[in-house]
């Protein structure tokens, strides 16, 4: 579990982060009208803005170096 958190803190951070953004969006922007099928929920809005936090700073990642074959 620890170098799985390691290995993908930038994703896991990224995801806390967006589903802050996606909460705080829906609650100061939002959708009037409730027809706006994202951000008309909370739980729409914090769950997409997660998803795409975590793939946002997912492709900062680092590869792994390739060994040298000789």
């Amino acid at each position: 579990m620890k170098s799985f958190i390691q290995n993908n803190i930038l994703a896991i951070i990224g995801v806390f982060i967006g589903a802050l953004g996606g909460y705080l969006y829906w609650k100061f922007v939002g959708c009037n009208t409730g027809t706006c099928p994202i951000t008309s929920s909370p739980l729409n809005s914090t769950l997409y803005g997660a998803v795409l936090g975590g793939l946002f700073l997912s492709i900062f990642k680092r590869k792994p170096k390739k060994k040298e074959e000789e």
